[in-house]
């Protein structure tokens, strides 16, 4: 690895200390060590303001009409100490970078150029609280399919009204499938809402629309003018601003820049809409991101669809051979238009709620704008000009979306940004699986940028199966296969692999831009498979708590970024108002890696006491769910407001009927009485867990990272966060919980003269402070036995290792001979002793010195040379970087536990601690009522 510079790239500036290098195609930071930044997006509860999840209906268009909806408390509520306790989770699974999605809507909702100035501030301070926890951040403007009113996320409700849209039609003339009307707004029933058909809504009339003018407006509706501008200029400065807005902001907050906010990811997985389309009577054949799945409409059958007019439509479904046509679909909209009439704003085109003038004399409401163009006639449906969005109209070549469309808006994105944050690491995301182009010669990216693409196993993802065989599918968009059959992988290991050779040719992509390193933006797999097996929906509730299955598709998906490619990753995603009746609260996706509703039952004795105490007499049941009342699950959760009676239900389930859901306000996806069981008096109440609080990490650090984590195993995994040289080869078994890792290093990997630990004791030896490589050691697979099982153990909860006769000290191989290393055993949390929790629970000085005398993980090491010792879950290793004309080198370390690999079940007791079942419990199953 080249030496790194001692000034920034982009401003010429010095670096200090905590400066991340973009540069050989890694992350680096100001020793020259090689950085693995890995982590999570927190969170995909930010594309909905608190109260207002996807399937809630009540509001839901009057709220995004008057632009009064309020996304203060996402991602986190750190008013209420809850924030300190998942981001000590995050934090103790060992990830030190996050994803921090915001959507335009929650900058810009209450009009054109009116920002929230109160979310801005309170996202700063969630930032900040971030940053106390040693994370690195970088943004993400968030998007899918538009906007929260069109079946998404990401723009504001005036947008689809500026571009003449009137969004309470969109179900009826299926420009767009929206979860809270699905499948038709009379008959909303959003707990049926198949998995994955929110993508449709790319292939449908709005998200086609909307994009096309965002992007390619000038060139495809020139008659599209308001406030003197074309739509695609109105629409794309108002968008940059308001994130231009929120990068002023940060930047003047003082404290975050660099430090904390490293950089920006450019717009989430950007569509092309029209731009490039053939044919407009014909499906396309190579726009990867349009899912075949339920009613499959033409681009010319949607404009007639949304002028009102019977369309019958190709319809597909999917299936675990992937998708299959089955028949046909007729529509009727029964006359209802998709486009606004003119008498939302005055015969001049003012509109007196958002205050633009349209130039009404080119641009007519009421009608298609398409129509309005030349494209097809109303009267006939006849479609004029089926190759309209073919050819670039001013040069007459044929439309390549990215450098024609995408790129230029990138190029204004990031100057805006820069101007906020010189040294912002420019994130690069083009449309999904695309390449992205070249923008090194536009003098963008200087130095501070990497490629940010994102990966799923679609197939996993789309059937909610974890499947015996697979399909390379960017291999077949990207040409690397004559047929389909070809692509198929079958067996695990073949899957593995080919997951693998997938994110390696994602990284290969980001040498088009540079020598920038790769990080998937998104990552992931769902939690809700097979029927929502693993929170015992189906077989009598047998397979409740059992993640095998979602464990061996995320081990998958995450083992690709190991091995030659070490790429970083944020997985998609952390919820902390995730349940098993709605999942993340968006189109009922259900990624997150916690979940409340898989935190451990109370003991028995707790849950008698607590429904003796709550639920006597004329009790409300409500209060169950009041952050007040002592032991409520929903404590750490919710935000100040009222109880709510939502009127719809929950998704059904085989084990339970539920008659009534009851939602806070504030968490409505997050909260509902079905999660816990009818509201029948013959049936037993099931009583909220406690919520866990920060003594947890000091009382009991292994429940405390597995009580409602899913396939923990999978995404806690240890991996090199820095390396001294390059990471070769990165393996992990998750079977054996066997960690391998090959280093390779050259003279031009010596640590930065001078670059010595700030917390080095004085007179100690500059080789015992030296900087090291360093690997992430996670207790859930390599947890000493008194953490792992802490009332089994021998050792009790303070007591050091000396104490309970258990050898503190790890034993190291090098050159043929043994030697034993002086450990010391910091405390586990891995933050500042200063960290303000909020709480009362946790009292700092006395718990932190408590950990210091508690070892976390015991394990057996193996190094071919240097030598190591364990701090915590760190791993610093040490061994000798080739001096002058020696020529490279290559060390390997193998890690195990000495004591075994963790068995599952007792990972899974942060799901559900097992108890022995009474006599009338083995004779009768959890639906009796009469026993």
């Amino acid at each position: 690895m080249p030496k790194v510079p001692s000034a920034s790239p982009a401003t010429g500036k010095p670096t200090p200390s905590s400066f991340i290098h973009t540069t050989s195609c890694n992350f680096v930071d100001t020793a020259g060590r090689t950085l693995l930044l890995r982590g999570v997006n927190l969170s995909g509860s930010s594309k909905a303001p608190v109260d207002q999840p996807s399937y809630i209906l009540d509001r839901f268009w009057e709220n995004g009409e008057a632009g009064t909806e309020s996304f203060i408390g996402q991602p986190l509520n750190i008013d209420d100490g809850s924030a300190d306790v998942h981001l000590a989770r995050l934090r103790g699974w060992g990830f030190n970078m996050l994803r921090f999605p915001v959507t335009w809507e929650a900058l810009e909702h209450a009009g054109p150029g009116k920002y929230d100035y109160e979310f801005i501030d309170y996202t700063i301070r969630v930032l900040r609280k971030c940053k106390v926890y040693g994370f690195k951040v970088y943004m993400d403007p968030h998007q899918d399919i538009w906007s929260r009113f069109s079946g998404g996320s990401g723009a504001p409700f005036w947008t689809l009204t500026a571009c003449g849209i009137d969004p309470r039609n969109l179900t009826a003339t299926q420009s767009a499938i929206v979860h809270c009307e699905y499948p038709l707004a009379h008959i909303a029933d959003p707990a049926t809402l198949p998995a994955m058909i929110w993508s449709t809504n790319y292939g449908r009339l709005l998200s086609q629309t909307l994009f096309t003018l965002f992007f390619a407006g000038r060139d495809f509706a020139p008659h599209c003018v308001i406030d003197s501008k074309n739509i695609q200029d109105y629409l794309q400065e108002h968008y940059i601003e308001a994130f231009g807005v929120l990068a002023d902001r940060i930047r003047d907050a003082g404290d975050l820049l660099d430090d904390c906010v490293i950089g920006w990811d450019s717009l989430n997985e950007p569509f092309e809409g029209l731009c490039g389309w053939d044919n407009l009577s014909i499906p396309p054949t190579r726009q990867g991101s349009t899912l075949k799945k339920g009613s499959y409409p033409t681009p010319a059958q949607s404009m007639r669809l949304g002028m009102g007019q019977v369309q019958t439509v190709e319809n597909w479904s999917f299936g675990s051979f992937g998708p299959s046509r089955d028949g046909s679909v007729t529509i009727d909209p029964k006359g209802v238009k998709i486009w606004a009439e003119p008498s939302i704003e005055t015969e001049d085109g003012v509109h007196e709620r958002w205050g633009w003038k349209r130039d009404v004399s080119r641009w007519k409401l009421g009608s298609c704008l398409w129509a309005q163009h030349g494209v097809w006639d109303i009267e006939t449906g006849f479609i004029l000009r089926e190759d309209y969005f073919r050819y670039v109209p001013s040069t007459s070549e044929p439309v390549e979306f990215i450098s024609d469309y995408w790129r230029p808006h990138f190029l204004r994105f990031a100057a805006r940004i820069r101007h906020a944050q010189p040294e912002a690491i420019l994130f690069v995301q083009p449309p999904v699986f695309a390449p992205p182009p070249k923008l090194d010669g536009d003098d963008v990216l200087k130095g501070r940028a990497a490629y940010s693409p994102h990966y799923y196993d679609g197939l996993t993802l789309i059937t909610r199966h974890w499947n015996w065989f697979n399909a390379d599918a960017l291999g077949l968009l990207r040409g690397r296969y004559s047929n389909t059959l070809q692509a198929v992988k079958i067996g695990e290991g073949a899957i593995r692999k080919s997951l693998q050779e997938q994110l390696g040719m994602l990284k290969d992509d980001a040498a088009i831009l540079g020598s920038y390193p790769t990080i998937i933006g998104e990552i992931g797999t769902p939690f809700d498979m097979d029927g929502k097996r693993s929170y015992g929906w189906t077989d009598r509730g047998r397979y409740k708590g059992d993640y095998s299955r979602q464990e061996k598709a995320l081990d998958a998906s995450l083992n690709g970024g190991d091995g030659p490619n070490g790429v970083n990753w944020t997985i998609w995603t952390y919820c902390a108002d995730n349940t098993h009746d709605w999942g993340d609260g968006w189109n009922m996706e259900d990624l997150s890696l916690w979940s409340a509703d898989d935190l451990p039952e109370e003991d028995e004795a707790h849950q008698e006491a607590s429904l003796e105490n709550t639920l006597n007499g004329d009790d409300d049941p409500s209060t169950l769910y009041d952050p007040t009342v002592s032991g409520s699950r929903a404590r750490l959760l919710r935000n100040h407001s009222k109880m709510s009676v939502v009127n719809h239900h929950a998704p059904s389930r085989k084990s339970d009927q539920t008659s009534v859901t009851v939602v806070d306000a504030a968490v409505a996806s997050s909260l509902s009485l079905a999660a816990l069981g009818s509201m029948s008096v013959k049936k037993k109440y099931r009583t909220p867990e406690r919520q866990p609080c920060l003594e947890d990490w000091t009382a009991d650090p292994y429940g405390f990272l597995t009580s409602g984590a899913r396939a923990v195993r999978a995404f806690c995994r240890p991996w090199p966060t820095k390396v001294v040289g390059t990471p070769k080869d990165i393996k992990f078994d998750i079977q054996k919980a066997c960690f391998k890792l090959v280093v390779r290093v050259g003279e031009e990997d010596a640590v930065v003269e001078n670059e010595v630990d700030k917390d080095g004791k004085e007179g100690e030896d500059e080789k015992e402070r030296r900087k090291a490589t360093e690997i992430f050691v996670p207790l859930v697979h390599f947890g000493a036995e008194d953490i792992v099982q802490p009332r089994a153990g021998k050792c009790e909860v303070g007591m050091s290792p000396s104490e309970s006769g258990d050898e503190a000290n790890g034993s190291v191989v090098s050159s043929g001979r043994s030697s034993a290393v002086g450990s010391r055993w910091p405390s586990s949390v891995d933050l500042p002793a200063s960290v303000s929790t909020g709480l009362d629970t946790l009292t700092k000085d006395r718990d932190c010195d408590l950990m210091e005398k508690r070892r976390l993980v015991d394990v057996s090491v193996m190094v071919s040379g240097g030598r190591w010792e364990v701090e915590g879950q760190t791993l610093r290793w040490w061994y000798d970087v080739p001096k002058a004309g020696e020529g490279e080198k290559e060390y390997t370390m193998e890690i195990k536990r000495r004591a075994g690999v963790i068995k599952p079940t007792q990972v899974a007791r942060g799901a559900r601690r097992s108890r022995k079942k009474t006599w009338c419990e083995r004779f009768c199953d959890e639906q009796c009522c009469i026993m």
